[in-house]
């Protein structure tokens, strides 16, 4: 992953003691807990922002970036405002 935190906060934003805190979790899970396939190398929250390590789970880079995005798109579609329309009358109805 090149540049993964090239202009981003994030990882000022964790934990205290993460290197140590990922290496576990990593130990723990070293199989994707997502296709249970491909090697983990990614720690993934199970729950956003809960940092407890029965909240996180060993992940492999595809399956990462699949749910994170995922997850993205929800979080900005949630906030994203829709403009609707008022229904307009056919205009070969009669009122």
């Amino acid at each position: 992953m090149s540049g993964g935190w090239k202009g981003s906060d994030r990882k000022a934003r964790l934990p205290r003691g993460w290197d140590r805190i990922r290496k576990q979790v990593l130990e723990r899970d070293p199989i994707c807990k997502i296709c249970g396939v491909r090697l983990s190398s990614q720690v993934d929250h199970v729950r956003p922002k809960a940092d407890d390590h029965s909240h996180l789970q060993g992940v492999c880079y595809p399956c990462h970036k699949r749910k994170s995005s995922s997850e993205g798109g929800k979080a900005a579609a949630a906030v994203k405002p829709t403009r609707a329309r008022p229904a307009e009358k056919h205009p070969g109805l009669k009122e």
